[in-house]
């Protein structure tokens, strides 16, 4: 596996890049933070990738900005649940600069995110077409709902003792009512950020089903190496 930052000089905000061993090309994912910012446990993530076969891109939608700002303008963007919220631009230019490597199929492009990130994977994916899958960890959902006919294939993983949990449900449904490929589940017993091993809310078997869950859905949507 190789591993480097990539500077703003490169990519707005910068990121984080992991690379599969052999010379591809690879299926891609960017990995999209939650509010803790692109972090050890995010750029484990990305890794964690890599070493699944796939090309991960982590973005950092903080860097050269003012934080507070930032965070007050991606939350009004979730409370009204645009698809076109403040972001969703620097996303789309991170799965860009992610398919023009030459270690990547840029016809074989996903994305995660976690909570605010979840929340982006799940709006961004209503208005790109190059996604071809995506997974949301306890994400909110866009309004009006019926906008997620326009989505990609969806594994979704959501904590039961959680207000996300209903987000999870309804958008279980609406892509059953819609006819989109999607594997939705809500862990009974885990609160937000379950995924996160460095929290206090980690729960260990949920997050190595959810994994699990997500490499075998994007191993059918997006390809193996």
């Amino acid at each position: 596996m190789q591993t480097r930052q990539i500077p703003t000089s490169e990519l707005k905000g910068g990121g984080y890049l992991a690379l599969p061993d052999g010379n591809g090309p690879h299926p891609g994912v960017v990995v999209i933070h939650e509010a803790y910012g692109l972090n050890q446990n995010m750029k484990d993530i990305t890794g964690r990738f890599a070493e699944a076969g796939y090309a991960a891109l982590a973005v950092d939608m903080f860097t050269d900005r003012n934080r507070a700002v930032c965070m007050a303008r991606y939350m009004a963007g979730s409370l009204l649940g645009s698809v076109n919220r403040y972001g969703i631009d620097d996303l789309k230019s991170s799965l860009t600069f992610l398919a023009k490597l030459p270690e990547v199929d840029a016809q074989r492009m996903g994305a995660i995110g976690f909570c605010m990130g979840g929340g982006f994977a799940v709006a961004w994916a209503c208005t790109d077409s190059r996604l071809k899958a995506i997974a949301p960890f306890y994400a909110t959902n866009p309004r009006p709902l019926d906008v997620v006919s326009r989505l990609c294939p969806v594994v979704g993983s959501y904590p039961g003792k959680d207000f996300t949990a209903r987000s999870g449900r309804t958008l279980d449904e609406t892509l059953t009512r819609h006819g989109i490929a999607h594997d939705i589940k809500v862990y009974p017993d885990t609160a937000h950020s379950f995924f996160n091993d460095t929290g206090r809310t980690y729960d260990e078997k949920a997050a190595d089903d959810s994994w699990r869950r997500v490499l075998r859905f994007f191993a059918d949507k997006l390809g193996k190496q």
